[in-house]
């Protein structure tokens, strides 16, 4: 799972400005947890890390429903390859030829590992 835990540590590692920014009694925050470590004791506010990171960047990126978007956002090589490298960690068995069914998953699936790994996202996104 490299290039999840990738997409994961650069997340978490905006957590330090977001959490600032958004709360002035945030005392200190925690560090990203390492892949598979289990999850960090306080959620880390991913839709305030996100949105912050988007309010940021000039062009228009919707990473509550594009992976290509999110992945984009963080910074990350966000290309066709890279998908399906990420489909690979994710252990996607569909077909990667398809890549609108595959991001698609990829988009559910990341959302979902965020989470599982202590990471706070909209209930509406896990549906």
């Amino acid at each position: 799972m490299a290039l999840f835990a990738n997409l994961l540590s650069k997340i978490f590692g905006h957590q330090t400005a977001a959490t600032s920014a958004k709360s002035p009694d945030a005392g200190t925050p925690a560090a990203a947890p390492a892949a598979g470590a289990a999850p960090a004791s306080s959620p880390v506010d991913v839709t305030a890390i996100l949105d912050d990171l988007a309010s940021k960047n000039p062009e228009k990126l919707d990473w509550r429903k594009s992976i290509v978007d999110l992945m984009k956002l963080v910074g990350m090589d966000s290309g066709l390859a890279a998908r399906k490298e990420l489909a690979k960690d994710l252990n996607y068995t569909g077909d990667t030829g398809d890549s609108a069914a595959m991001n698609v998953w990829l988009h559910k699936a990341v959302i979902t590992k965020i989470a599982e790994n202590g990471g706070k996202v909209p209930k509406e996104l896990l549906a």
